[in-house]
């Protein structure tokens, strides 16, 4: 099977935390919440930098697995079997649920079956997913892998001109 992802989108620390906190301004008149539950592991940052700007201190996860294991420094681009680490007690009613990204949604309909009634939102959502979600910030194609700071060292960039040729 051929890599879906033709277009690569690095996102930096300063984007993510702007846009974390526009999430966060577009919750505000939503609450008051009793917590949030941060989706393991793209979306602990996000949800860490929304309790903060919400001042929600009461921060639980699901602990959910979907995407392959690191190989040679890259984390594989496929999505395989959703195992399940650490789940949530009760249905989510007056929850944030927070990642970092709906995909495909098929991690999101598994968590959304587990927590029915949490406010579900992330950062970036691609079209194939995003009607799993309540709420996002931004939308990118499908076709585009997000690469996050966390996931990230300074190098060269090849220039797109280059990358087409």
């Amino acid at each position: 099977m051929s890599n879906p992802y033709n277009k690569d989108y690095p996102i930096s620390w300063e984007e993510l935390h702007r846009n974390a906190r526009a999430l966060a301004w577009r919750l505000l008149d939503q609450g008051p919440w009793k917590g949030i539950i941060a989706i393991t592991r793209g979306g602990l940052v996000p949800a860490a930098i929304i309790a903060r700007e919400l001042d929600i201190r009461l921060i639980d996860t699901i602990c959910i697995s979907s995407y392959g294991q690191l190989e040679a420094g890259v984390e594989a681009s496929k999505q395989g079997q959703l195992k399940l680490l650490k789940g949530f007690e009760g249905d989510g009613d007056g929850f944030l649920l927070i990642d970092d990204l709906v995909d495909t949604g098929k991690t999101a309909a598994a968590v959304r079956q587990m927590v029915p009634k949490a406010t579900f939102a992330t950062v970036y959502a691609k079209p194939a997913g995003k009607a799993e979600v309540d709420l996002y910030i931004t939308e990118v194609s499908q076709d585009t892998w997000i690469r996050f700071p966390w996931d990230m060292a300074q190098s060269f960039a090849t220039p797109i001109a280059d990358i087409q040729s």
